[in-house]
């Protein structure tokens, strides 16, 4: 079984990657590069955390063989345990891998991903000028690197003063998200357990949203308008008319539709008269195109979904004080079902869940992940102590290793680093910066963030490895112990060359999470940022109660346009099924007496026409059975009215009316 537990954690963990990148990305429009280096950047830092607890229990492995051997015991090797050799070599190219991607592929996959370029050689050559500036300031800091290396030649190993530079950036930014995600996550599952303090707050991002919808739909309004005159002043036959063609194809499909009926491609251009936009114009112009539809779809898909949520919320409310203890929802869910739902899901247990189970295990699970994010910051505060040892996970570690038991230790490891991971990686997730960056799921992500993800994976991952293995003291350079060190502590290197950053910097920096902690707790962030005029979500603020409102009004107002619409729907059911036999039967009449009607007889009559001479005459037709036929169509074509109109005032005149107009006109006749 040696290299099972590696080989079947790459296949798990290249699923789990695949399977985020299809909530955010859209298979189907995003470029096969795009998808290519974010599948392969998500994909590199996830093995990382899931192989690192293999190559700690191998390491354990090792130790205890070195025992068993002075023993002359029997030695013992656990399932998952990896061959010697193997470790090193993954670890190289994986890091490498990594690093070549966050450093120098993924920045310019961005600006080629962004570019307007109607080409791929025009779009290369957008994104080599964009980050012409990014890559000389690399050259800048190798060469000052090489001079340094050649005037001092102890300091041989380069790729070490690199790997540090990397992770010491890593570890700045990584302190950051660590101390927002401590605290965020297990209060975003406390307050989900509130079901009111989740209804207000869904109300609140339902009128930011709905800002933010109309005014990207205000944006593609000019951005098309923009696009409709460039069309109108390049006819068919004009050089630059294939970018025009390019652009159309990237608009929304009405605004297709709309623009083609009004060009006239029969006129040809004529280059003294009218004045061109440039090869450079359209490409921005394209740019612009491919942002504003981008922004404008995905505004629409968070409003009805966001519309849904807060539907549902409203509906649990209702149904916490039935008796009948049956969840009934106001209207039929839009998302597709599987067929084992009506089976397993009834309204019944649809009712536990919502109305008083599932706040219960909010609570619960808030309560361990509170209790988990202290631990965390206890040992982050004191994992440089080592006599005592203070960090809580290099006690759990360190007790593991005295019994032998891997098992212990691959979970006891696995699960802390996937909880820190957790902080981090969904700290990414959800930041937001303007429209910059911005992660939406339902396929709705564009290709710069995607990108920019992969990129702050990449940069995160390292340190946040070599952070764990400092918080278990497995990491020599940080707890000055003689132990034998994981494959990947060798990749990265002995950080002892750089002792001001060993010893200080890795040691202390850290402590900051306890301060980013309680200002987190006490949202002191949130707080600022609505000071400056962001619009946030705060308990107590005149502006935060005004958007509650507003986007109360609108959830009401959707809930109203889709009654109507679903009362409209329902009446055309009812009339369909009470007259559908009657237009079935008419239709086999129309056929059977179609041949009859071109035989019956016409009676004609004529009529003198007032005022006029009396040799002109009116001459009419009637036939037998149209009249009744017409009028039995008619009637079935009919929509059902609504009868309390009759009633009213204003009707009543306007048929009185109706009656006076024809009775005059039989009087003049």
């Amino acid at each position: 079984m040696s290299g099972a537990a590696l080989g079947i954690e790459i296949v798990v963990v290249f699923f789990l990657a695949l399977f985020l990148l299809h909530r955010y990305a859209d298979f189907r429009k995003q470029q096969r590069m795009v998808l290519f280096g974010t599948l392969l950047a998500w994909y590199l830092c996830f093995l990382i955390v899931f192989i690192l607890p293999l190559d700690i229990s191998t390491v354990s492995t090792i130790k205890e063989n070195k025992e068993i051997i002075e023993t002359q015991s029997v030695c013992y090797k656990p399932w998952s345990y990896i061959p010697d050799g193997i470790m090193p070599v993954f670890w190289r190219v994986v890091y490498w891998t990594s690093q070549c991607l966050t450093w120098l592929l993924l920045p310019f996959m961005q600006s080629y991903a962004r570019s307007g370029g109607f080409s791929i050689t025009g779009k290369i050559k957008t994104a080599l000028i964009e980050n012409a500036i990014y890559y000389g300031t690399y050259l800048l800091i190798f060469g000052s690197l090489l001079i340094y290396v050649a005037v001092h030649p102890q300091w041989y190993e380069l790729q070490t003063i690199g790997i540090t530079a990397a992770n010491t950036w890593g570890l700045f930014l990584l302190v950051l998200l660590l101390g927002y995600g401590l605290v965020e996550i297990p209060r975003s599952y406390w307050n989900a357990s509130r079901q009111g303090h989740l209804l207000i707050k869904t109300y609140f991002k339902a009128a930011k949203l709905m800002t933010e919808k109309a005014d990207a739909e205000e944006n593609l309004e000019d951005v098309m308008e923009e696009v409709r005159k460039v069309q109108e002043s390049i006819k068919y036959n004009h050089p630059l008319r294939k970018y025009i063609d390019t652009i159309l194809r990237k608009c929304p499909v009405e605004y297709q539709e709309k623009m083609g009926r009004n060009m006239d491609d029969y006129e040809d251009f004529d280059d003294k008269q009218n004045t061109y936009p440039s090869e450079k114009n359209l490409v921005k112009l394209h740019k612009q195109v491919i942002y504003a539809v981008q922004r404008h779809n995905r505004t629409h898909v968070q409003w009805q979904i966001l519309l849904q949520q807060a539907m549902h919320l409203e509906d649990v409310a209702k149904n916490e004080t039935s008796s009948a203890h049956q969840f009934v929802h106001s209207f039929p869910s839009t998302e597709p079902t599987s067929w084992l739902s009506p089976y397993l899901y009834t309204p019944t247990v649809e009712w536990y869940w919502e109305c008083l189970l599932r706040q219960w295990f909010y609570r619960l699970l808030a309560v361990l992940l509170s209790l988990f994010s202290v631990g965390v910051v206890w040992s982050e505060c004191t994992f440089f102590s080592t006599r005592p040892v203070l960090s809580l996970f290099a006690v759990f570690i360190q007790l593991a290793e005295r019994d032998y038991n891997y098992l212990y230790i691959e979970m006891a490891c696995f699960i802390t680093i996937f909880f820190l991971c957790t902080c981090v990686y969904s700290t990414v997730f959800r930041i937001r910066v303007f429209n910059y960056y911005y992660l939406a799921s339902h396929h709705q992500t564009d290709a710069y963030s995607l990108q920019f993800s992969g990129m702050l994976f990449c940069r995160l991952t390292p340190p946040l490895c070599l952070n764990f293995l400092g918080l278990i003291h497995m990491d020599s350079a940080i707890s000055h112990q003689l132990k034998e060190q994981t494959a990947y502590t060798s990749i990265m290197g002995s950080m002892r060359v750089l002792s001001f950053i060993a010893n200080g910097f890795y040691i202390y920096y850290p402590m900051l999470i306890l301060l980013l902690c309680i200002a987190t707790y006490f949202s002191l962030g949130t707080r600022c940022l609505n000071l400056l005029g962001f619009q946030q979500f705060v308990g107590d603020n005149e502006m935060t109660s005004d958007l509650i409102d507003e986007g109360k009004e609108l959830i009401r107002r959707e809930k109203r346009k889709r009654q109507r619409t679903e009362d409209g729907e329902n009446r055309r059911r009812e009339w369909k099924e009470r007259y559908g036999n009657t237009r079935e039967d008419t239709a086999r009449n129309r056929n059977r007496n179609e041949a009859a009607e071109m035989t019956e007889t016409n009676y004609s009559d004529t009529v003198p026409i007032p005022n006029t001479s009396p040799n002109r005459q009116v001459k009419y037709s009637r036939t037998g059975r149209g009249t009744e036929r017409d009028s039995i169509e008619l009637l079935e074509d009919a929509e059902p009215l609504d009868f309390n109109v009759l009633h009213s005032p204003l009707y009543l005149n306007k048929y009185l009316s109706m009656s006076s107009s024809r009775s005059r006109i039989f009087d003049d006749v």
